[in-house]
């Protein structure tokens, strides 16, 4: 398994298709536009204001995360850097590869961390443990 570093990590900008009275559309679709086939789709939303999320990290998964409402801060640690990222467009998203912490953060009101996963839920996949992890990544 290859080790990433979070300067592995980068924003992927999408296309935006504008109408000026109609609003805009941005198309995310496997093969074409991402860096992996999405598998899995989920959102967060009302994450009550000072509250964080994630917290983990994954051993094999990959992840686009991206603030389709409002805005938050992805924090990304590969064990001896960390990188914050602010997300606040909903045609840009966060390419987060596998073997990284991420700690999402300064939610704000309204916002919707919407996340597309290269696997489906594995329960073995995920590091819970910030300890656990460094160890993780120290055997790589």
């Amino acid at each position: 398994m290859e080790k990433y570093k979070v300067s592995d990590c980068a924003i992927v900008e999408f296309d935006r298709h504008h109408s000026d009275r109609k609003g805009n559309l941005t198309v995310v679709e496997n093969g074409e536009t991402l860096p992996f086939n999405v598998k899995r789709v989920y959102y967060l939303y009302d994450v009550p204001g000072g509250e964080s999320r994630g917290a983990h990290a994954h051993k094999k998964l990959e992840q686009l995360i991206i603030a389709a409402s409002g805005s938050f801060t992805v924090t990304l640690d590969d064990g001896k850097c960390k990188r914050s990222f602010f997300l606040n467009h909903p045609y840009k998203g966060l390419y987060v590869k596998p073997g990284l912490w991420r700690d999402l953060n300064d939610f704000s009101s309204g916002a919707v961390c919407l996340v597309l996963a290269s696997e489906m839920y594995q329960k073995e996949d995920y590091i819970r443990d910030y300890d656990e992890f460094l160890k993780f990544v120290q055997s790589k």
